[in-house]
């Protein structure tokens, strides 16, 4: 064994630096082929929005709505809000929800890429059952069937990211998911652009159009090795040692080996991962497993990426005027990521969160200012004002898409030990998709009730979960994946509840 003593998480202290290897074109690939699950979630989130403010879904599905949108209404903010409606957006994140619980045992039983072919294959079926669908029974069926996908897609890949990547590059691989999931949004905007012409089914086309990365998400799930972690765990020790000298490179991963080796004996020493993950030594985790992900949401961009062309429109904006900027939207998201990618690794996950975070509190603020003194029940914003609006909330989501939107799935996919991995990755996905059904479900009502005020109700969210990053996370930035620990050891506020 290299180095140290085992501590209570069941691995040496602190040898990172005996890690050996290289970023490998092999890991590489294998890290892009499993980032295409992300792309699941994100076409998802882009096409809801694009197909709900189509006047035939509308006619066929939520007749009621269309004859809102068609006729003088008492209320500008309130043209959309329908509970029918936003069941078809919010339904699948639902279904989401109780399969990533159901997801957290497959995916420590029988490895991450098994998890990802399931994923892929309840997302073909779901983008079919929509795409031919008709009736609304029907229509909540495959969108039930879409989030089983996402909650076991959303599951697995993070964990499979953050396992095949090399420690000082594992942020940036790791936004791999969150750069497919942006992609996805722009790709979804794009298509909605474009299929909205295509009268009176260029919906169905939309909907159905999601089956293409299931497939190559299934086809490449089937092909990808499993994490030398995964293969360890579940007892194939020489099977993980080559998959882990294949990926780095090198046959010198004594090191590296051994921490995976000794976290694993612990986490096959645990029955009850769920049960276990309540202990005090896990509690830090545990919580940032759970406020990430909620902060994740409460900084309100999943209503602007659900609703983007319903809010547009109801701001005055022209049908395709509505979806172009929706399109703009998803088109700054997928770039803004990229910033993320190139910085994470260098100054850290801490600056990218708290300054993303006050980029985002200023851009909530002026947004409800405008619409506070230029827009109201009735009266529709000027051309100008409107291009303003536009303009700011492209502001707003480029700093989501290089702060909150990678790194609330970067930090919970890399903070757990071995042994609460999986079931801590399942509470992160499960409280993520909680949230984006409650936003979903309610942001239309909100929208009628709080009106421009809406906007300064997340940016109040965003000014809490910006102090608790300062005051609460840790950087991890360069520390291995099995070595968390220490972090939680070593911090002003942690230590006191772990080393208790």
């Amino acid at each position: 064994m290299a180095g140290g003593s085992i501590g209570p998480t069941g691995v040496s202290k602190e040898r990172a630096e005996e890690y050996k290897g290289r970023v490998t074109a092999y890991v590489i690939v294998a890290c892009l082929v499993a980032a295409v699950g992300g792309s699941l979630f994100g076409y998802d989130i882009g096409i809801s929005g694009g197909v709900t403010s189509m006047d035939e879904f509308l006619k066929k599905f939520f007749p009621t709505v269309y004859r809102n949108k068609q006729h003088a209404h008492e209320n500008n903010y309130c043209k959309y809000n329908n509970q029918g409606l936003a069941a078809f957006t919010s339904s699948l994140y639902l279904a989401g929800l109780v399969s990533s619980l159901v997801a957290s045992p497959i995916t420590r039983k029988y490895g991450r890429r098994g998890s990802i072919i399931c994923g892929g294959v309840s997302f073909i079926i779901g983008a079919t059952l929509d795409a031919s669908a008709v009736n609304l029974v029907m229509l909540i069926l495959g969108r039930i069937m879409l989030g089983v996908g996402i909650g076991f897609g959303n599951q697995a890949v993070p964990l499979y990211l953050s396992e095949m990547a090399p420690t000082h590059l594992r942020g940036g691989l790791n936004m791999m998911f969150q750069l497919a999931t942006t992609l996805g949004i722009f790709t979804a905007n794009m298509i909605n652009y474009g299929t909205q012409k295509l009268r009176p089914s260029g919906w169905r086309l939309s909907l159905g159009l999601a089956a293409v990365p299931a497939i190559l998400m299934t086809v490449g799930g089937m092909l990808l090795p499993e994490t030398p972690n995964s293969l360890i765990e579940r007892g194939s020790e020489e099977k993980g040692r080559k998959v882990l000298e294949k990926i780095r490179g090198t046959s010198d991963v004594h090191a590296e080996l051994q921490d995976i080796i000794d976290a694993s004996e612990l986490a096959k020493s645990i029955q009850h991962p769920f049960r276990n993950i309540l202990q005090r030594r896990n509690r830090p985790q545990l919580v940032m497993a759970i406020f990430m992900p909620t902060f994740q949401i409460l900084t309100g961009i999943n209503s602007i990426l659900f609703y983007a062309p319903v809010l547009f429109q109801s701001m005055g904006f022209e049908r395709n005027a509505s979806l172009y900027s929706s399109a703009l939207t998803g088109a700054v998201l997928a770039s803004s990521t990229f910033i993320s990618i190139a910085t994470v690794d260098k100054w850290g996950r801490r600056a990218l969160l708290i300054t993303g975070g006050i980029q985002m509190i200023i851009c909530q603020v002026i947004v409800a200012i405008i619409l506070g003194l230029k827009f109201s029940s009735e009266k529709e914003l000027s051309k100008t004002y409107s291009v303003v609006v536009v303009v700011i909330i492209c502001l707003f989501v480029m700093a989501f898409g290089w702060s909150w939107g990678p790194l609330g799935w970067t930090v919970p996919s890399e903070i757990f030990a071995l042994e609460t991995r999986s079931a801590g990755q399942s509470i992160t996905v499960a409280i993520n998709l909680f949230f984006t059904f409650v936003i979903g479900q309610s942001f239309l009502s909100l929208l009628c009730a709080f009106r421009f005020g809406i906007f300064l109700f997340f940016a109040a969210w965003i000014t809490l979960m910006t102090l608790f990053v300062y005051l609460f996370l840790p950087e991890t930035k360069g520390v291995p994946i099995e070595e968390m620990i220490f972090l939680w050891k070593k911090h002003w506020f942690w230590k006191n509840i772990v080393n208790a």
